[in-house]
């Protein structure tokens, strides 16, 4: 047994050449599964995102990032308001989509919040937020946002786990 890893099965020195093994090392945490909207001069814009996460109390702050290089991020990274939406296990569908399309909520339905953001329904909880501060971070930017008003609902999680959505149910 090596006394620096005890019990792990692989162990490995991050590599440039090979970022498949430390995606999957990544993949190993379980996440909730959000969807992230805007609006932009282009129409509604979503993108999916598993780094999500509450950040403050007081002030009421959640943060997630997103790719900097994604075809999708620059529309973010423009918007004053942006929302997350945390999505149920009934929401795979929509989750995929989104993940697939930039411009998914053309062809869903949707409602939109004072400020144009778009809001989805369904989901177990919403954060509609403005924008607070921008993080650099490697290939990813920290997007910060101050939450405005908050939404909850009951319901089982859409859960991510090494590369396939799961869900998260209450016993």
């Amino acid at each position: 047994m090596n006394a620096i890893t005890p019990n792990m099965a692989h162990t490995f020195v991050p590599r440039k050449d090979d970022t498949r093994t430390l995606r999957d090392a990544f993949g190993r945490f379980a996440t909730g599964v959000t969807v992230v909207t805007c609006d932009s001069d282009d129409g509604p814009i979503c993108i999916t995102a598993n780094s999500f996460s509450s950040l403050s109390l007081d002030p009421a702050l959640i943060m997630w990032a997103g790719d900097r290089n994604s075809r999708r991020f620059r529309y973010f990274r423009k918007a004053q308001h942006f929302s997350v939406h945390v999505l149920s296990s009934k929401q795979a569908e929509l989750c995929y989509g989104c993940s697939k399309d930039a411009f998914a909520l053309k062809a869903i339905e949707h409602n939109r919040c004072e400020n144009g953001t778009p809001l989805l329904t369904g989901c177990l909880a919403r954060f509609e937020c403005e924008r607070h501060a921008y993080h650099d971070a490697g290939d990813h930017v920290i997007v910060i946002g101050k939450v405005l008003r908050a939404s909850m609902a009951d319901g089982d999680a859409l859960t991510f786990y090494a590369g396939k959505l799961g869900q998260f149910a209450h016993q």
